[in-house]
């Protein structure tokens, strides 16, 4: 709802007209953002020979609509012409892969790219997408993190039982290398977070070649996390970035080996059964209070759960279960999320995300509708608090259902919106299931047990640990090698070249 808001406010610039270019110049400079003169923002492709300036493109806006630049759109020959470059091109050795990584969160983390230093770049996201500047902050670090983690979660993801180099004295005597099972990975990503830049850079460690489809809300991570992989050392055509529309990046998806793909439970239908893809869709992330564990105690553990990054995280949690009576939790939850002021997103201290008032509004009346019979503690009579001349602030809701099984459950909202039920031994994990983090404080060892069985719970989480806790080489969907990797038996004679290791 927010993309189809946000697009229509972008819709007023003509990119056609060259007096666009002034007021997209003008309009860049107000957010304070350095831009060439005349110019204004361009995200341009970034394809295996370097820049590309297609014909088409795409307004780039701030939340009150006006102009800030422009976004290429490829056509489908480009996209095919790239990935035939992509797939012809080598991928350098293993050892260099890593060491680049780790120059690439150097060169993330303090170089000017695109005419951004760090700071303007944190201003401009904030501005533009309406996610709090210390929610871009936490995305950076997150990335920065991944970046330079890469060796320990190679060894993490790779089974005990393989090498990741056939040189490896092991395959004297007979023993599993690890490999690709592909070459090209496509990222269709999402723009609620940069974060969501913080998962594929696995599948660059791995040996693959990775192209990426940036969110025309929020190109500026992607295009920023590409250019410092490229001045890091990954050939350019290891390494693209290729914006366009909808229908052409199903190319994309359908036509590289493997993809990941990020959006709503819309995307998870589309392509849910596409073996080669793998979907981040809604986490419906949870927290289970069981008696034995008092929850006055861990009551701000619970609200920083479902108020952490804005609550826009597939992590954040957007279901309570209580064993016993739901209602003083519910009402203690709704307290502390009632104090979250509302603040435009620059402000340091602000939580909640902006957008568009047309799209706030369309947030809250989906949320009154979904909302059916469950009580409102917080948020009942409306979630958009509009700031002048910036948008309007998304403001926690809380709802008390009466059942485990109550469909709302399941409902996820880009905002902190939760609810709250009631739980009984007697309902079992059914409630629990379709989970991408259970935070489950108790102290019953059976029903961990049974909640770690669970195929349907991606993540567990134990007492004190809110379900937005993350990191490097922890999994969050799985290890991304688990998807792109394969082992295969080898045995070789002393014979073979002891060469330098080179590509695992």
């Amino acid at each position: 709802m927010s993309a189809s808001a946000q697009a229509q406010a972008q819709a007023q610039a003509d990119p056609a007209d060259p007096s666009a270019h002034a007021e997209q110049a003008a309009a860049a400079g107000r957010l304070g953002v350095p831009v060439q003169a005349g110019a204004g923002v361009q995200i341009d492709a970034l394809g295996p020979d370097g820049p590309y300036r297609s014909r088409r493109r795409a307004p780039l806006g701030a939340l009150s609509g006006a102009p800030v630049g422009e976004i290429s759109q490829v056509p489908a020959l480009y996209v095919r012409r790239t990935l035939a470059a992509m797939r012809a091109a080598p991928v350098l050795a293993g050892p260099a892969r890593l060491d680049a990584l780790d120059r690439a969160a150097e060169l993330f983390a303090t170089a000017t790219i695109g005419g951004f230093d760090l700071d303007g770049y944190l201003q401009l996201v904030s501005t533009a997408s309406g996610v709090p500047r210390a929610v871009v902050g936490v995305g950076v670090e997150w990335i920065i993190d991944v970046l330079r983690s890469q060796r320990n979660t190679m060894a993490l993801a790779r089974p005990n039982g393989a090498v990741d180099d056939w040189r490896d004295e092991a395959t004297l005597g007979g023993s599993a290398v690890w490999t690709r099972r592909g070459d090209l990975f496509a990222v269709h990503a999402a723009g609620n977070t940069p974060a969501v830049h913080g998962l594929w850079p696995e599948a660059l460690a791995l040996g693959y070649k990775v192209v990426v489809r940036p969110s025309s809300r929020e190109p500026y991570t992607a295009y920023r996390l590409v250019e410092a992989l490229r001045r890091a050392g990954f050939p350019p055509a290891t390494v693209t970035l290729l914006p366009t529309d909808h229908d052409v990046a199903d190319i994309l998806i359908h036509e590289s080996d493997f993809a990941i793909v990020y959006g709503g439970q819309d995307v998870v239908d589309k392509y849910g059964a596409v073996p080669t893809v793998l979907t981040q869709g809604p986490g419906r992330s949870k927290i289970l209070v069981t008696a034995d564990v008092d929850w006055r105690e861990k009551i701000d553990i619970i609200a920083d759960s479902v108020s952490h990054l804005g609550g826009t995280a597939c992590t954040c949690t957007t279901a309570v279960l209580v064993e016993g009576d739901p209602a003083p939790l519910a009402a203690a939850l709704a307290e502390r999320l009632g104090r979250i002021p509302s603040l435009p997103p620059e402000h340091p201290d602000a939580i909640l995300t902006v957008q568009p008032v047309a799209a706030a509004r369309a947030v809250d009346a989906y949320l009154h509708q979904v909302a059916g019979d469950a009580r409102a503690l917080l948020g009942g009579d409306s979630i958009v608090d509009e700031l002048p001349g910036v948008g309007a602030v998304l403001r926690p809701a809380v709802h008390l259902v009466e059942q485990a099984r109550a469909p709302q459950l399941g409902v996820e909202l880009p905002f902190p919106c939760v609810w709250v039920g009631p739980w009984s031994p007697a309902d079992g994990v059914a409630p629990l299931r379709d989970t991408l983090v259970l935070t489950a404080m108790t102290t019953r060892a059976d029903l961990i047990d049974a909640l770690l069985d669970e195929p349907s719970i991606t993540n567990l989480y134990l007492g004190d640990h809110p379900t937005t806790w993350l990191r490097p080489g922890v999994p969050h969907d799985g290890y991304l090698a688990e998807h792109l990797m394969r082992t295969k038996g080898m045995i070789r004679t002393a014979t073979a070249p002891p060469e330098q290791q080179g590509t695992f």
